[in-house]
């Protein structure tokens, strides 16, 4: 497998791969703890440490496991990975333990993980596999910020709420209420927002995308419509 550029791994774990708007894995943890801003990046954040740890570990003994057993492997690797997360989180962020709950070691079961080992951790050196579980996690955790974002604004008016459970209680100068004595929008926050939510999301994507090929296709008319002139005879 051949080796891809830094900005090709970091264009697509960010966009064009991304996997809650593309590869729609993860889906589980991605609708259900994105209820804030801060619930979403509080996950993200976690699975970004996870990606991290597997990548590099499974690229770096990949030469050593039998192909045979490298999915059971694998998993270890990963599971290893999130009880170490978690234990981290539960001492450092215990709030964020509590409002996460068991969505912390679901991570295990979150496809994105192990498709990347499999997929491109395994065939690359430990710094790309790195960079490349960076990425996805990022790209991931933006997904999750973003949903959790719109959702808790139309539910709540409000952006980054409770955001001293993990920034302590220099995060509650975090809170903006940008609607003013808002009564809230229930749809929001229940679990139907949240698939509206991510519909939307990915819509707009799409759009963006398509805008883009646009722009793209209509540079070499526009070129080329300037230069047909200098092809005619000189009278």
């Amino acid at each position: 497998m051949s080796t891809p550029s830094v900005r090709e791994i970091l264009s697509n774990g960010l966009w064009h791969n991304n996997t809650g708007l593309v590869a729609l894995l993860g889906l589980c943890p991605l609708l259900a703890t994105s209820s804030s801003a801060i619930n979403g990046f509080g996950l993200g954040m976690a699975t970004v440490l996870v990606l991290l740890l597997t990548n590099t570990t499974i690229s770096a003994i990949r030469q050593y496991v039998q192909s045979e057993v490298r999915i059971p492997v694998y998993i270890v690797v990963i599971a290893s990975a999130v009880t170490a997360v978690e234990l981290l989180i539960h001492a450092l962020l215990p709030e964020l333990h509590k409002v996460l709950g068991i969505f912390i070691p679901l991570i295990v079961t979150n496809c994105c993980v192990l498709g990347r080992a499999e997929a491109f951790a395994s065939k690359q050196r430990p710094a790309i596999a790195a960079l490349d579980g960076l990425a996805t996690g990022l790209g991931f955790t933006l997904v999750l910020t973003t949903l959790g974002g719109l959702r808790e604004l139309i539910g709540h008016g409000t952006l980054f709420a409770n955001a001293n459970i993990m920034f302590g209680e220099a995060g509650r100068a975090l809170t903006l209420h940008v609607l003013e004595d808002y009564r809230g929008f229930l749809l929001a926050i229940l679990p139907p927002g949240a698939f509206i939510g991510l519909g939307l999301l990915i819509a707009g994507k799409n759009l963006l995308d398509a805008r883009a090929r646009q722009r793209g296709a209509a540079v070499p008319v526009v070129q080329a419509t300037h230069c047909a002139p200098s092809a005619l005879p000189t009278p």
